[in-house]
């Protein structure tokens, strides 16, 4: 059996996950947003099927992030908004159906820290950084070695041509330019 001393170790004082590759689990991964609606009503979804690896380095700071997000696995609770959001107004699907997250820089902190990087939507490739916590270790019952990691961001959805809006007779426009990214997975040790 494996305890957590065999599979984290103690940088600066801090508890970190030991050196090798975490594949996450997309079962127990969130990439999720948030917009505005009206610019007042948070409005969250989330895609539901996300792949990748954190891979974590001797040195923390030399870890490397990638991921892949099946855009056509949007859910944000309203199938006619999720249909629009998949169109060409939004993400075009058809032609674009992954986006990816490649990680260039990192900066641990303790167990806190950020996290540069590629965010590629719709073949645009932008610089994204994001705050990110190492949340903890737990063994499951099927004796995986998992890590748990946070992060979230802040993007303008215009750097990658997601420009589809409506102005408010008021002033302001029908969906917010700013979005929220959240981000939570369950990696687990390669053997």
């Amino acid at each position: 059996m494996t305890t957590a001393s065999a599979v984290t170790r103690t940088v600066d004082g801090h508890e970190v996950p030991i050196a090798g590759t975490w594949n996450i689990d997309p079962g127990h991964a969130l990439v999720g947003f948030l917009g505005r609606h009206f610019m007042l009503t948070k409005v969250r979804g989330r895609f539901t099927r996300v792949e990748g690896s954190v891979v974590v380095a001797e040195n923390p700071q030399e870890s490397k992030v990638s991921v892949t997000i099946d855009m056509t696995s949007i859910n944000s609770g309203d199938d006619t908004r999720d249909n629009h959001l998949k169109s060409e107004d939004f993400f075009d699907i058809e032609k674009f159906p992954k986006a990816s997250f490649v990680s260039d820089s990192v900066t641990f902190d303790g167990e806190n820290g950020s996290m540069t990087g590629a965010l590629t939507i719709k073949d645009i490739t932008r610089p994204v950084t994001l705050q990110f916590s190492y949340v903890g270790y737990a063994r499951d019952p099927w004796d995986n070695d998992r890590a748990i990691f946070s992060a979230h961001g802040r993007v303008n959805r215009e750097d990658w041509n997601l420009t589809w809006n409506m102005p408010l007779a008021n002033g302001g426009l029908l969906v917010s330019k700013e979005i929220e990214l959240e981000i939570e997975v369950e990696t687990i040790l390669e053997r």
